[in-house]
């Protein structure tokens, strides 16, 4: 196993320590959450690049980074709802765009046919990304206001509001992106 998919295997495993830090309370479990899911965000263009610039482009690379992706992003989007930050319902159409095109992926190379990932698709991933990192970061400031300082509670409606533009914006770039996906590969698809 070369050095770019040993860093999207650790994605994977840093997915369960940002959850475990997240979970627990106080300000420096969630510092702590913010700098794991950064370092695992960032680890995603690292594994990238080294993948390209050292010419170590795999299969197992090509399936494994976008699932790495996906496990990192869903994990995230699950606490989100169970702290009722987000909406269920646009935690329902990201899973569901990505079983529709992680699915269509896995039947397509059980069927010898490697499908990686579109330019859409990771302009998605990207965009969900940078909408966890803002609710991080909101989670943070909060724990540390209510640590340290103080809390006012028009803050938080401000911050809410925000988070669900947010995510209507990356709910509308999901879709999009999933629906680019099936067009792109509608002459394969067309064969199963």
């Amino acid at each position: 196993m070369n050095i770019a998919n040993k860093i999207t295997i650790l994605r994977i495993i840093l997915t369960f320590i940002f959850m475990f830090f997240l979970f627990v309370h106080g300000p420096w479990a969630k510092i702590a959450s913010l700098a794991i899911f950064l370092f695992a965000a960032l680890s995603d263009f690292l594994d990238g690049m080294i993948a390209v610039k050292k010419n170590m482009v795999t299969d197992f690379g090509r399936l494994m980074d976008p699932i790495a992706d996906k496990i990192l992003v869903l994990a995230a989007f699950a606490a989100f709802v169970q702290m009722q930050l987000i909406d269920a319902w646009m935690f329902v159409i990201i899973v569901s765009r990505e079983i529709l095109i992680t699915s269509l992926r896995l039947f397509a190379l059980n069927k010898g046919k490697v499908l990686s990932a579109a330019r859409a698709g990771k302009h998605k991933t990207f965009s969900q990304m940078a909408v966890i990192f803002s609710i991080l970061s909101f989670i943070v400031t909060k724990e540390v206001m209510l640590a340290y300082f103080t809390w006012n509670p028009s803050w938080e409606k401000m911050f809410r509001q925000s988070i669900y533009i947010l995510m209507l914006f990356t709910v509308g770039l999901t879709l999009y992106s999933g629906l680019a996906y099936l067009w792109e590969n509608r002459k394969i698809i067309a064969r199963f």
